[in-house]
């Protein structure tokens, strides 16, 4: 029988991921701090067995739909929107205060105006793949500071469509005005369909009580609800993970869906795996060893800065101290989104190659060290709360 190279790439692969898994595990850190490392390890800048990186994103962007699908089921309606305050006012005061820290800089370094509002952008967001599942993984997904973080995250996944029409601008680009009332009518749509679940939080779906009897189509019927509505988000250009995260709040609160968790489970875990595997593989080992000192520099000065304005405005809207700079912490890294505006920077002649360059290295280096630096304030916490 004739064996596909391929195949050996992926057992390879597939065992450099068991085995890092393993090590974190053993170190006690979360599951998405192996995914990240072993695609540094296996990506093109390392052992090369991976090296279709737009092949293995796109896998990717289902693990993050399905992770925003089992987020929704998780989170009650009426909580999250009672949470609207500190989803928009946090969100636009941390994207405001993110841009304004970025001009202190530019000003100094004499960059234009367009650079430093498309810098702003990309650290002010946070990366809503890293947080939720972290969260989930140490269950406080449900608890209050979880479900406010989320609340930012989400606001910060509908802040992506003026983010990307002021680039457009910037970038000498004319604004699409039948895309714009396009994902307006979308997210009027969305925001509808979110106020109708949280007033009727008991719903039945068509032939649900059938379905329940029949495992294999289950399978298929969860599937379609996800990637469904996820498709309808999209076709409004709107955020994918946005719409499974909505499918996930109807499935949550209907009756009849109860094995969806069981059947999707599996699938979530391994797309998951791919998206922070795919992250990984962005990280180029030689371009971080010739620039370590001003990657570094910058993903230090990153964190301190994003959590200082998150932990600031969740202290300012009224959180304790304690929750607040553990928010603040929590929020600290750069989105996977910040990826999509830096090349979206990159194409309109924003940013130059090397700066590019720089922003994806800083932007993969913060997720890859993000569930650390949350985890070792989460336990300096725990052990500083029986002594106050």
């Amino acid at each position: 029988m004739h064996l596909d190279p391929i195949m050996l790439n992926v057992v390879g692969a597939t065992l450099v991921i068991l085995f890092t898994g393993w090590m974190v595990r053993i170190l006690n850190q979360p599951h998405v701090m192996g995914y990240l490392l072993a695609g540094v390890i296996i990506g093109p800048f390392g052992l090369g067995l991976l090296h279709d990186q737009a092949l293995l994103a796109r896998l990717g962007e289902f693990g993050v739909v399905l992770l925003l699908f089992f987020a929704g089921m998780e989170i009650s309606p009426r909580q999250l929107a009672s949470r609207w305050r500190i989803a928009f006012l946090g969100t636009l005061i941390q994207i405001c205060a993110s841009v304004g820290v970025i001009w202190l800089i530019g000003q100094a370094l004499d960059w234009p105006t367009s650079r430093i509002i498309l810098l702003g952008f990309v650290v002010s967001l946070s990366s809503t793949a890293v947080v939720i599942n972290y969260l989930r993984e140490i269950r406080e997904i449900d608890t209050k500071i979880g479900q406010d973080v989320l609340a930012v995250l989400l606001a910060q996944d509908v802040a992506m469509i003026p983010m990307l029409i002021i680039l457009g601008i910037l970038g000498g680009g004319a604004v699409d005005s039948n895309t714009l009332t396009l994902q307006t009518i979308g997210a009027v749509l969305i925001l509808g369909l979110m106020a109708w679940v949280s007033i009727y939080t008991r719903i039945r779906l068509p032939l649900g009580r059938l379905i329940r009897q029949d495992h294999e189509l289950q399978i298929f019927t969860a599937f379609s609800m996800c990637l469904g509505l996820a498709l309808i988000t999209g076709l409004f250009g709107l955020s994918t993970a946005l719409g499974a995260f909505v499918a996930g709040m109807l499935v949550g609160a209907a009756r009849e869906t109860g094995w969806v968790h069981k059947r999707l489970e599996p699938f979530r875990v391994v797309f998951v795996a791919v998206f922070f595997v795919s992250i990984g593989l962005l990280v180029d080992i030689a371009f971080l060893v010739e620039h370590f000192m001003i990657v570094i520099t910058l993903l230090v000065a990153v964190f301190i800065t994003n959590a200082c304005i998150n932990a600031t405005i969740f202290r300012i809207l009224g959180d304790s101290l304690r929750n607040s700079i553990y928010a603040g912490v929590i929020l600290a890294q750069i989105g996977e989104f910040s990826f999509v505006l830096a090349a979206v920077g990159y194409q309109s002649k924003l940013i130059s190659e090397y700066g590019y360059q720089v922003s994806v290295a800083v932007i993969a280096l913060s997720l890859l060290l993000s569930p650390t630096l949350i985890s070792i304030t989460r336990r300096v916490q725990r052990r500083l709360r029986p002594a106050q």
